[in-house]
């Protein structure tokens, strides 16, 4: 069966202005979801939206998965008054209904994970229903304004642990069978399934301070994640600000150059000698980084990017290794996903204070002097403990 995900992105929200591109974390928002949809069971995801900033980005960001997709919405399905089934049936209708199982994402939910994208798949795929949808059980008593309790028996309070509670729709993931939508019209309906997720995903990105409370949650939660460290198996870099100092000089005819420390060289070449696959990832397009890192004989080098923890994420399959087995290098908030759940979170000493405060080592070197060195001095003696 053929599971295609929409994840429909309006330009003009009212209530945050350029909510879906603001960054939490570093990333903008929709990537949270989208980068979750990449390693799921899905067979395409479309991003769906009038937002051109968005459409580029997603042309230029995600050429390494044929998962990824790219469609202009109507005007008519991008204002405050339609709704998202307008947008279903205008897009379902635009790919022809080729797909078997529709899946909605919202990219408002960022907490949305794999897991629950499958679990919500797997409901319509494989056990018989038409649809399914994911909830939050949620332990609270409700009452109505005539003072009449909903939930519970308040003559008889049951205690939290014994107390059922109610399940509500966090909005995140809905999965539909092609027959059930264009039967009904409406993402739910026929034989209906629910996939329970996590309390605090009922947070949704509605105001602008739900921005400040779901990077919190998704910094505990990569966090949390973290596996004991491992073995260290392989080494990520940035480059500005790690192998450089991350300034750019520039000459007056416009040229640039940058400045790479020469033991720093020498190190990479150590960590090679230990058979330690070395990537590096910098959001910059630059000539001289590639020309500079082919000098060093690395492999894996990735120029431009601007999401690196879904990069990342696919990299791990090619590699054969879990996030637990990697050491990764970075300076900047762009690098905070990554840095908060690999094994060992590094960040030289001229990095932003809220990339020390996350980094489980802060380098006593600089970027572009010698901090890559004592990066390869921690490794190596790391190593030696196993």
């Amino acid at each position: 069966m053929k599971t295609t995900a929409i994840i429909p992105l309006r330009k003009g929200s009212k209530s945050i202005i350029n909510k879906n591109r603001k960054k939490v974390l570093g990333r903008p928002l929709f990537t949270w979801v989208l980068g979750e949809a990449i390693a799921s069971n899905l067979d395409e995801i479309y991003i769906y939206t009038d937002d051109e900033l968005i459409i580029n980005y997603v042309k230029n960001e995600y050429k390494w998965s044929a998962k990824v997709k790219v469609l202009s919405r109507s005007e008519e399905s991008a204002t405050d008054e339609a709704s998202t089934e307008l947008a279903m049936k205008e897009f379902s209708s635009k790919i022809k209904y080729d797909y078997d199982v529709l899946c909605l994402l919202q990219a408002t939910s960022p907490l949305t994970t794999k897991e629950y994208i499958n679990s919500t798949l797997e409901k319509v795929v494989n056990k018989n229903f038409d649809s399914c949808l994911t909830v939050v059980e949620y332990k609270r008593f409700f009452w109505n304004e005539e003072g009449v309790s909903l939930n519970y028996d308040f003559s008889n309070r049951p205690r939290r642990q014994e107390f059922k509670g109610t399940l509500v729709e966090n909005g995140a993931v809905y999965v539909t069978t092609k027959s059930q939508f264009i039967n009904s019209g409406n993402r739910l309906g026929g034989n209906i399934g629910v996939v329970k997720m996590p309390e605090d995903t009922l947070t949704e990105v509605d105001e602008p301070n739900d921005l400040v409370v779901v990077e919190k949650l998704l910094l505990n939660r990569l966090k949390q994640s973290k596996g004991a460290p491992t073995t260290i198996k392989a080494v990520v870099f940035d480059v500005d600000g790690v192998f450089t100092n991350g300034n750019i000089t520039y000459s007056t005819d416009g040229d640039f150059s940058k400045e790479f420390n020469m033991q720093d060289g020498m190190g990479v070449e150590l960590l090679r000698e230990c058979n330690l696959p070395i990537v590096v990832m910098t959001s910059e397009k630059s000539d001289i980084v590639v020309h500079r890192m082919n000098k060093l004989h690395i492999e894996h080098v990735y120029s431009g990017v601007k999401d690196k923890y879904s990069l990342l994420e696919y990299l791990l399959k090619d590699l054969n290794l879990k996030r637990n087995d990697l050491a990764y290098v970075g300076d900047d908030i762009n690098d905070l996903p990554n840095i908060c759940s690999v094994g060992w979170g590094i960040c030289p000493a001229n990095a932003m204070e809220e990339v020390k405060m996350e980094s489980d080592v802060i380098l006593t070197n600089r970027g572009g002097f010698k901090a890559v060195r004592e990066v390869v001095k921690f490794i190596m003696n790391y190593n030696k403990r196993f």
